[in-house]
């Protein structure tokens, strides 16, 4: 079955006059008719009573015009879509974030990137380290943001964006909130919230316990909006990244003597076409002076 066919189907159909809808498709008449047959022997009957002064949809014409009509729509459709795509007019982008990243990074450069595009397409995938390196490895994605990938895989390409410290975050009730600095021995009477969706979060566990604080026996969360929760309630205290937002409920303070830094990277796959969303992604977050943003 060819487009061609369909579309000749469909003019006939409405007009009901093969003369008239040759004119409609400009093409001949017996190349029209010659289409509508090829169609015809394809589906094993008659679509039309070739009657005067009007054509007559048979039965099966009748039930196939939806179904015809619907594919041609289709197809009619993806050829649109396909050219807005080349024409720049659409842009599409899909990017992959671990949980530990906050969107808001990302903010400035989309509504920038809006401007440059009547359509924009977005999608976000979340998930561990691991999994944002097979978002990529699949295809799945274009670009990733995490501060570190689980994945040694000689086509991943990495930028790094900016390198930032951790933070002790309490409630504005708890008794460490009037510190501008703690120091680690503060940490032994309390209860730590893991951030077990953290890609650092061994790391920040390890050196706690160097300071003798217990962080085997504290609560793990898998969201930061459960830590916050908690954290308002006061039900522990945890330390996050500096550029993770938090509410004015919560008081932030820095813990000396800590080895709690991680780095935020870019990641993307050698070798594979993008699409010019992902590329003026890719440039606006390398070009970005991050020193603001992260402290």
């Amino acid at each position: 079955m060819e487009m061609h066919q369909v579309r000749y189907f469909l003019a006939v159909a409405q007009l009901l006059n093969f003369t008239r809808a040759a004119e409609e498709c400009n093409v001949t008449q017996p190349s029209l008719t010659r289409a509508i047959k090829q169609l015809e022997a394809e589906l094993g009957g008659d679509l039309f009573r070739r009657e005067r002064p009007a054509a007559q949809l048979t039965e099966l014409g009748q039930r196939m015009h939806p179904l015809l009509k619907q594919c041609y729509d289709a197809a009619s459709g993806a050829r649109s879509l396909a050219s807005s795509f080349r024409s720049g007019e659409i842009g599409a982008l899909r990017i992959a974030l671990t949980h530990s990243i906050d969107l808001s990074l990302l903010i400035p450069h989309l509504n920038e990137i809006r401007r440059q595009f009547n359509r924009l397409e977005l999608r976000f995938l979340r998930g561990t380290s691991r999994e944002v390196g097979d978002f990529l490895k699949k295809g799945e994605a274009e670009l990733g943001i995490a501060a570190e990938i689980d994945e040694a895989w000689d086509r991943l390409d990495v930028w790094p964006l900016f390198t930032e410290g951790f933070e002790l975050v309490v409630s504005k009730a708890h008794r460490l909130a009037g510190h501008d600095t703690i120091e680690p021995d503060d940490l032994r009477a309390e209860q730590m919230l893991g951030r077990t969706y953290c890609e650092h979060s061994k790391r920040i566990s390890a050196s706690l316990r160097e300071h003798g604080i217990d962080v085997d026996h504290g609560h793990e969360i898998s969201s930061e909006r459960d830590l916050i929760e908690l954290v308002e309630a006061d039900i522990g205290i945890a330390m996050v990244p500096h550029t993770s937002p938090v509410p004015e409920t919560l008081k932030r303070t820095a813990v000396t003597g800590l080895d709690a830094r991680r780095t935020v990277s870019l990641y993307g796959v050698a070798g594979r076409q993008r699409t010019a969303v992902a590329n003026a992604v890719m440039r606006m977050l390398r070009g970005t002076d991050w020193r603001e943003i992260a402290g």
